[in-house]
């Protein structure tokens, strides 16, 4: 069994939460959250995470940084570990030539840091050039030696949508671990992608935040999402009750999960980020002085309550299911009034 082969094997039917990374308001990397929140995350079920992706602002964290980040993650999961490549913010490329060497050059980085495979960021040059799609990938698993997942994401995230024949042929690559599905509220789309990715006996990866119990139904089997940046247990229950064929218990989770990527996922979609760290902060995951996202929009303070809001009309609902009373699992001291909290920017 290849390397490939026996991590499509590994990761099949589980949840990859696309970590957050916890810094301050002017960018620092705040380490020891980092670690506090890479241990909670650790201790879930998962069948790995994904650093250096959109939700953890991967590209545009120093290279010094992403090492760091890598090495946290590396140290404490104990599972696969999925690192984003693509061309660093602020690199200074502006020609094809140079995306492919940036990229490639982040991939040799995830190497040599532990990584398990990387995840190829589309490169909006390529949209119409399969051939080159299908080369940048096979010169990133042939310079970094890592099994590599093609990662179909959205435009307003910096991608394009890939055809159904370039899925085929990214996953007839013997590099190819899968294809990750970000087509944020495309249907079409995505059911094309899923439909190309059928009977290639890789991963059909949805990263559907925003259509996830529908991704899965139409064939997804495998998660890479950034709201299980805060919500594991959620994203764990919709896809394990699919795939037990618990259909009520899906239908209700599924319910639930989409209440609050409606919470979440929303215009500005760049604003997710923010969003998921004060999800983040509720849940007791990351402190409140390392949930920012300086690298998004401004966000107003109603936002967060509506996010507070649907997280605390979810535990009430898990207390009265339980019988037990009012849950709080977040941390001693956080707010628990959504118009108490403060805004983030």
């Amino acid at each position: 069994m290849t390397a490939t082969e026996d991590l499509v094997r590994r990761l099949r039917g589980t949840v990859l939460p696309a970590v957050a990374t916890p810094m301050d308001a002017a960018g620092v990397v705040d380490t020891a959250a980092l670690r506090g929140y890479a241990e909670r995350i650790a201790a879930e079920p998962i069948g790995g995470v994904a650093v250096w992706a959109h939700t953890g602002r991967g590209l545009y964290l120093s290279e010094e940084d992403r090492r760091r980040v890598l090495a946290v993650w590396r140290e404490t999961v104990g599972r696969p570990v999925v690192a984003g490549v693509g061309v660093p913010r602020g690199a200074g490329v502006v020609d094809l030539a140079g995306a492919v060497d940036a990229t490639v050059a982040m991939a040799v980085a995830a190497a040599e840091g532990g990584a398990d495979a990387v995840m190829v960021y589309p490169l909006a040059q390529l949209d119409g050039d399969d051939d080159a799609a299908v080369e940048l990938h096979e010169r990133v698993a042939a310079v970094s030696g890592l099994p590599v997942v093609g990662f179909f994401l959205h435009g307003e995230a910096g991608g394009y949508p890939y055809p159904p024949r370039l899925v085929e042929r990214l996953l007839a690559l013997p590099s190819a671990v899968g294809v990750k599905l970000a087509t944020l509220d495309r249907a079409m789309a995505c059911q094309d992608a899923v439909r190309a990715a059928g009977g290639s006996g890789r991963l059909v990866i949805t990263g559907e935040d925003r259509m996830f119990g529908p991704s899965l139904m139409w064939g997804a089997d495998t998660a890479l999402v950034g709201i299980a940046a805060a919500r594991v247990p959620l994203t764990l229950a919709v896809l394990d009750s699919w795939r037990a064929g618990e259909h009520g218990r899906f239908v209700r989770a599924s319910a639930r999960l989409d209440r609050f990527a409606e919470a979440t996922f929303l215009a500005p979609i760049e604003g997710y980020v923010q969003r998921m760290l004060w999800a983040a902060v509720w849940e007791g995951l990351i402190p409140e002085q390392a949930a920012h996202d300086p690298y998004g929009p401004d966000l107003p303070a109603a936002e967060r309550r509506a996010v507070v809001a649907c997280l605390e009309a979810l535990a009430e609902e898990d207390a009265r299911a339980a019988g037990t009373g009012v849950v709080d699992a977040r941390e001693p001291g956080v707010h628990r009034d959504g118009d108490d909290a403060p805004a983030l920017a």
